[in-house]
């Protein structure tokens, strides 16, 4: 799991021993710390809100969710409003489909988000049943909620920087360059994501 800190250092550096310059940037850069988030429907729902919009953008129409709502934001609330009334809270009609998506596999016990496939890519599969939720969405829940240690985010654009600096790469890789490059380092791959997070911008690298 790569719910601890303790977690995180172990894997990094187990992959540090064969990969020296992943160990450079180790030492140079230090190691991060987790990103947990709470499993469950509020996570999956706070994803949506935050997709192309800043961080500041996100967190103003949660508290006007919260505010209509309240705090808890209960599918079965926001399936009972209208779209005038979440458009005022600041969600789109695309938006407003995608959360309306989820609430309805959750309140008809369709999805499961306490019992997902002990699987990558089975509960992957699961999640992204959600109309708004992508294979990256689906990876990086599984990751920062679930804490799946073998996660391998290679579409992101931060993953894919970081890993490309790491390796001392002129260019970016892409996602297939990406994700080949981490074939060896499972089941230690949540980790090694997380550290390029952590490095991509780093001025120390």
């Amino acid at each position: 799991m790569v719910t601890t800190a303790e977690s995180i250092r172990a894997s990094i550096d187990h992959i540090a021993a064969t990969q020296p310059r992943l160990a450079a940037a180790r030492d140079a850069c230090g190691y991060p710390e987790p990103r947990n988030r709470p499993t469950g429907y509020r996570t999956l729902l706070r994803t949506i809100v935050g997709q192309q919009v800043s961080v500041a953008a996100a967190a103003s129409v949660w508290r006007k969710l919260e505010e209509e709502l309240g705090e808890a934001v209960e599918p079965s609330e926001l399936l009972a409003r209208d779209f005038d009334t979440l458009r005022a809270c600041g969600l789109s009609r695309q938006k407003q489909g995608y959360a309306r998506s989820l609430c309805e596999l959750v309140e008809q016990g369709e999805l499961s988000l306490d019992a997902l496939p002990a699987d990558d890519e089975e509960a992957i599969a699961e999640l992204t049943r959600i109309k708004g939720i992508g294979r990256w969405s689906a990876e990086i829940y599984l990751l920062f909620a679930e804490g799946r240690p073998d996660i391998w985010p290679a579409g992101d654009l931060a993953v894919q920087a970081g890993i490309g600096k790491i390796l001392g790469f002129d260019e970016r890789p892409g996602e297939k360059e990406t994700r080949a490059l981490a074939d060896g380092w499972s089941p230690h791959r949540g980790a090694i994501a997380i550290f390029t997070w952590h490095c991509y911008d780093n001025p120390a690298l």
